[in-house]
């Protein structure tokens, strides 16, 4: 298996696993926060959430080297945004277990990062063409649509979390445990559009 090939089978995995940690890692804060679960259900639940955070760093660091063959200035801002996605989530996550309480707003904050390194990865997606370009749109209307809805829920017009606002999560869903993963595991990157392959030149000789 080529490097390119194991980048792309490894990243595939890893959206699995954030996705699938994020899930648990909420549901097990929710049901301290919204109930009498123990502070162990807490604990474990933010280590989840620690865990996911880690897969998203892992994810930023190891497409850096494809992106950066599209756009090496635009690139950098990936794995950038990603760890500072991983620590604004690490920090709520600490001030959840030492305060026993949630800061407020706290995946809105989380989702600053993560709708900006979004669009930058999937707009070099789209126009690298190392996805087919239909998932490269899918992941650039999803991030855009997170975008829209943090400022949205920051004024009150509309809750994220719930209701018609949820809606703006589905494309989010589709390309990060959908379509992207699955296209990485299955098939791989393709050649990037502007990607020229190098032969050495062929004299002509005479007999």
């Amino acid at each position: 298996m080529s490097s390119r090939s194991s980048t792309a089978t490894t990243v595939g995995i890893l959206f699995f696993v954030q996705m699938a940690t994020a899930i648990v890692g909420t549901s097990l804060i929710s049901a301290f926060t919204d109930s009498d679960a123990s502070r162990t259900t807490l604990t474990v639940g933010v280590l989840f959430m620690m865990l996911s955070g880690l897969s998203v760093v892992g994810i930023g660091l190891l497409m850096y080297p494809v992106l950066k063959a599209v756009d090496a200035r635009l690139a950098i801002w990936y794995p950038v945004l990603r760890i500072v996605e991983f620590t604004v989530s690490a920090a709520c996550g600490i001030y959840l277990l030492a305060q026993l309480e949630a800061v407020p707003n706290h995946l809105l904050w989380v989702y600053i990062p993560t709708a900006a390194g979004g669009l930058i990865f999937t707009y070099l997606l789209f126009v690298s063409r190392l996805v087919p370009r239909p998932i490269g749109l899918l992941g650039l209307v999803a991030y855009a649509c997170l975008a829209v809805g943090v400022p949205m829920d920051f004024l009150g017009v509309l809750d994220l979390d719930s209701g018609a606002g949820q809606v703006l999560l589905v494309p989010g869903f589709l390309f990060e445990a959908v379509a992207l993963p699955i296209w990485l595991l299955v098939k791989g990157f393709q050649t990037p559009r502007h990607a020229t392959t190098y032969s050495a030149p062929t004299h002509a000789t005479t007999a």
